[in-house]
């Protein structure tokens, strides 16, 4: 249960408008369900502020949609990553108001108590297009957890003109996530350019030397911009829950 939730609970039990073994009733399930091939922790919503994420990648479509059915039960919202292709059809005819990203391969259905947005924004900026889809799990996921968001894509270092020419954004942000693959350098120049965290994923996009994505980690691991904070490669999901925390602080 997210913490909007329970606010709202103890509101209504303050104002008199629900009672207090209502409240007691809907506070009372338990915080971790056993479904034999996957333990749920519910509460890690009340800790964290977003309900447990669902990793899609390897699991039976079966799998899939009995975790989310019982996450969704809670009215938490659901977010799945690395969605299969044949899970989507299912989840659509499962969750009517799910929302598909087919670049992010990513599947979201909204709580029923939206969170606050973030005062401040997380920027998204991406090398190459070819570093979308996994920007775009970063941008589904921010919006999920809360953040405001803004995108500035294909603004790598081989026209950096193009990136001098939007400055005013880096300035805006309140968190910048910086993806890109080949050589990575585009992180070190964001790094050199803002005063807010910037985080950098790199991305397993390049030709043979770039070793699926172990030459930009290296080059993002080695950043001469101090500051710069990396995650794995293609991790989106991974930068832009770090990007939450730091905006929702």
């Amino acid at each position: 249960m997210r913490r909007e939730r329970v606010r709202e609970l103890l509101t209504r039990v303050a104002e008199g408008s629900l009672p207090v073994d209502g409240a007691i009733d809907s506070l009372s399930a338990d915080p971790v369900e056993s479904l034999g091939f996957a333990t749920i922790d519910h509460h890690r919503a009340l800790r964290q502020g977003f309900p447990e994420v669902i990793y899609g990648a390897g699991k039976t479509v079966d799998q899939v949609l009995a975790i989310a059915r019982r996450i969704a039960e809670r009215g938490d919202g659901v977010l799945i990553t690395r969605v299969e292709p044949d899970a989507v059809l299912p989840l659509s005819d499962a969750f009517s108001d799910m929302e598909y990203n087919p670049i992010g391969r990513t599947a979201l259905l909204r709580a029923s108590t939206p969170a606050e947005k973030s005062k401040d924004t997380v920027l998204i900026v991406t090398a190459g297009t070819s570093d979308l889809p996994v920007a775009e799990e970063a941008a589904v996921t921010a919006d999920a957890m809360a953040c405001r968001l803004e995108r500035l894509n294909d603004v790598g270092v081989a026209g950096i003109h193009r990136l001098l020419a939007r400055r005013e954004v880096l300035d805006s942000a309140g968190v910048i996530i910086v993806v890109a693959g080949m050589d990575g350098a585009l992180a070190s120049v964001v790094g050199g350019l803002a005063r807010v965290p910037v985080i950098a994923v790199p991305t397993s996009v390049g030709y043979g030397a770039s070793f699926n994505g172990l030459a930009p980690l290296l080059t993002m691991l080695n950043s001469c911009a101090a500051g710069v904070t990396v995650v794995n490669i293609d991790n989106g999901f991974g930068a832009a829950v770090a990007a939450a925390r730091i905006l929702h602080r």
